[in-house]
């Protein structure tokens, strides 16, 4: 569902209690008033109190949300000679895609997330490279961040003379386990010392049924794709073009672990051509990180819980990092209170906040100010259905977000969700809600939009629902 938000019911922001904002106003507001007031009852905000309302306020103006880690991207690749025949005139094999598709993916993370972690790792070669010394099992590039060196690297096995170096350097074997495989991409993992938000495993082949003479590996496999689960490792499957089809349910649909916000029942078909790889790619890769988490009450005891997504987000320019001139490294800035009068320094506690109505200085201590904001818990509040043809164009007042069940921190979540999506789309309504995003922010009435997924011929989601 899309939230829209409604103009006709977005509250006004004037009146009630204003407060200075900046230093400068507040040491001339104390000049004004030295006169009149006691050093107690000052203008002077608490250290760290400016950064933090100017941080919510950004929050608000363009939906930013901080997140702790970094994404860690983990390729694995099949290295076996069926990748290396190419299946139709123009002579690319899917070895040659992957390899582009991975390039491709590296240039984008240097321009848009160079902090992220990227890796390499090849399966199915007569060669070997890895801490636990697995056969045909040859880690090309640890996780790390994205750089030009890298990118050199993977393009040295591009085209003809590329699969030449690979045949010389790595060479083939069909004598390997994928579980083993699975096992050493899991100890990449754990070997970075770095904290991480995301973990993703992307696995490309165009063999079917790796394992299928072989019962202990296939089972071995299957075993550690499940511990990749538990351990917080997606799994996706970039499945190429073979002579026959790729048939998923003869190995992989017990294998694939995705995201708890993505459906297991729905996988993509095989890829012949490098646009329909690269679409998959960037629809598995894309951050699907929710703004925040919020319960949508639908009466006084029926709730469940659903994730916030900005769908646009307005692009601004980074602001400038001060660095030390001696050292070049970032400086940290520390806000200190000071008495204008007699210079000694102040605690959160020897300063007041005040406001001035009919001369009279009206001071309020902070757990008031905070209250004032705080119009009630954060959180969506259904008040009715309306006809969606009541929804109109200029009551679309800024770029929609759009909210998703969470059924990982509530069982029934999906369930009770789509029920009420379904009955929405029957009968053409849509949801009006009360929309409090976070604590201390004013309330807005909003029209939750029912929307249908749509996917395209390589079932790739273009809409979701």
């Amino acid at each position: 569902m899309q939230c829209c938000y409604n103009s006709a019911f977005l509250p006004s922001r004037q009146g009630g209690l204003e407060f200075e904002n900046t230093k400068t106003k507040q040491c001339n507001k104390n000049e004004q008033h030295r006169e009149t007031m006691s050093n107690w009852m000052s203008y002077y905000r608490n250290e760290g109190e400016e950064e933090e309302e100017e941080e919510e306020a950004a929050a608000e103006i363009i939906g930013e949300y901080k997140y702790g880690g970094r994404d860690t991207l983990l390729f694995l690749v099949d290295g076996s000679t069926a990748m290396f025949d190419s299946f139709d005139d123009s002579n690319l094999t899917p070895f040659d895609m992957t390899i582009q598709c991975i390039q491709n993916v590296y240039k984008n993370k240097i321009i848009s997330h160079e902090r992220d972690l990227v890796g390499v790792v090849f399966y199915g070669t007569e060669q070997h490279k890895n801490s636990v010394d697995f056969k045909h099992i040859y880690i090309l590039q640890d996780l790390d961040n994205p750089g030009a060196k890298r990118v050199l690297e993977l393009a040295s096995y591009e085209g003809e003379q590329g699969r030449a170096l690979f045949q010389k350097s790595l060479g083939h074997s069909d004598n390997y386990s994928l579980g083993e495989a699975l096992w050493v991409c899991s100890n990449l993992f754990s070997d970075v010392r770095l904290k991480m938000s995301h973990k993703r495993i992307m696995l490309f082949t165009n063999e079917d049924d790796p394992h299928g003479q072989d019962s202990t590996k296939a089972k071995f496999a299957r075993t550690k794709a499940a511990d990749l689960r538990e351990t917080g490792i997606y799994l996706d499957l970039m499945n190429l073009k073979k002579p026959g089809g790729f048939d998923i349910s003869l190995f992989y649909r017990d294998i694939i672990n995705t995201a708890d916000d993505e459906d297991l029942g729905i996988q993509f078909d095989e890829s012949c051509k490098l646009e329909d790889l690269m679409k998959k790619v960037r629809a598995k890769e894309t951050r699907k990180r929710a703004l925040s988490r919020l319960n949508l009450y639908l009466g006084k005891d029926v709730t469940l819980i659903v994730g916030i997504f900005n769908l646009v987000q307005k692009a601004v320019k980074q602001p400038p990092v001060k660095l030390y001139r001696e050292t070049n490294e970032p400086l940290k800035t520390k806000t200190r209170t000071f008495n204008r009068e007699t210079g000694s320094l102040l605690l959160p506690s020897d300063t007041k906040r005040a406001q001035t109505y009919g001369n009279r200085q009206i001071v309020l201590e902070k757990e008031e100010t905070e209250e004032i904001k705080r119009f009630d818990s954060p959180g969506l509040y259904l008040i009715g259905f309306k006809p969606l043809a009541m929804l109109k164009q200029y009551h679309y007042i800024k770029p929609a977000q759009f909210i998703y069940p969470d059924e990982f921190l509530m069982n029934g979540s999906t369930t009770l969700f789509n029920a009420l999506l379904t009955k929405c789309m029957e009968k053409g309504v849509m949801a009006i809600c009360r929309y409090i995003p976070r604590q201390n922010s004013p309330p807005r009435f909003i029209a939750l939009v029912p929307q249908k997924e749509e996917l395209d011929e390589q079932n790739v989601q273009i809409v979701p629902p």
